[in-house]
């Protein structure tokens, strides 16, 4: 199953587990988040075209990082006239792994289904010890 969304601005295909960096939105990291709207959703029931969206459907997903993008620079010359600027621009950037893709108007789970699965903790040897 996957969804294209629409996220500041761009259009992105999503799938469960991606990761994709967007436009910043608020959040913390672990923060579950919804997106949207929801162009396209293609499924086991077939594909399903928004106009312009699809109501009840939403993608949840869960922020990894606020980061920024790398440096472009802006350079503007004029030849001959001793014009020149210079300047640089960092995009700011959230880093977010898409957990589940939702329909129907359901709300996400509080900890998405990728988080739910932890791996089990290992015994050291004190709490063996103590045991």
């Amino acid at each position: 199953m996957f969804a294209v969304i629409k996220a500041g601005g761009k259009q992105f295909r999503v799938a469960a587990n991606d990761v994709i960096k967007i436009e910043k939105i608020a959040g913390e990291p672990g923060d579950i988040i919804e997106l949207g709207p929801v162009l396209m959703l293609s499924g086991d029931k077939g594909v399903e075209i928004g106009n312009p969206v699809l109501n009840g459907a939403t993608v949840a997903a869960e922020v990894l990082s606020q980061e920024r993008a790398d440096t472009i620079i802006i350079f503007k010359k004029r030849r001959r006239h001793h014009y020149r600027r210079r300047r640089g621009h960092r995009q700011s950037l959230t880093a977010v792994k898409i957990t589940e893709i939702l329909t129907d108007g359901r709300k996400p789970s509080p900890l998405g289904k990728a988080s739910k699965t932890r791996a089990p903790e290992r015994r050291t040897q004190e709490k063996a010890a103590k045991e």
